[in-house]
């Protein structure tokens, strides 16, 4: 898998994260139910907010993050799973899962649609995605900018195309964050 840069180049957000981003993980977090697939876990920057109950299995590329965010977890309490894993080509089984939690991990793969076909694949009908990506942003050029949105659409876009029916979505940090809550049918 060809992975960009992650937006701190230390593949987490948590040494900018404000209020806001605190907030969004905390809304979403709380709302996994049952087996839950965190893709991207990073550091583990969401253990804090699953709820008790919640099965967690949690996947990222990065072998070292992966060793920081399953030393949180026992920190915390939280019985986990974790695995190297890729979005692209999750190996799970189909409907294997609740809940799918995506934060601010679909722009460090090349494919955001595909891994969201995947993450509908591993979903249980009626099951959820709980999201929160960056979205592409104007630029001063036009034709840059027209260019870059014929490749990069919302998030919640790629979403319906990948056959989630998409609920709730808002943006966040000036229209550069697209938070959205999409169940699949």
């Amino acid at each position: 898998m060809n992975v960009r840069r992650p937006w701190t180049g230390r593949g987490r957000a948590e040494p900018w994260e404000g209020p806001a981003l605190r907030r969004t993980r905390e809304i979403l977090c709380a709302g996994a139910r049952e087996r839950t697939l965190e893709v991207g876990v990073g550091t583990g920057a969401n253990l804090r907010y699953y709820p008790p109950q919640v099965r967690l299995t949690a996947i990222d590329t990065d072998s070292a993050a992966l060793a920081s965010a399953r030393k949180r977890s026992e920190e915390l309490g939280l019985v986990a799973r974790f695995t190297e894993g890729d979005a692209l080509s999750l190996d799970f089984p189909d409907e294997g899962f609740e809940t799918v939690v995506c934060m601010l991990a679909l722009d460090t793969v090349d494919d955001r649609a595909r891994a969201l076909r995947e993450m509908y694949r591993v979903l249980v009908p009626g099951g959820r995605l709980l999201a929160a990506e960056r979205i592409p942003r104007a630029r001063l050029l036009p034709r840059l900018s027209a260019r870059r949105r014929e490749h990069r659409r919302a998030p919640r876009e790629e979403a319906a195309e990948a056959g989630f029916r998409v609920g709730h979505h808002d943006r966040l940090f000036f229209g550069t964050v697209e938070r959205m809550v999409a169940h699949r049918p």
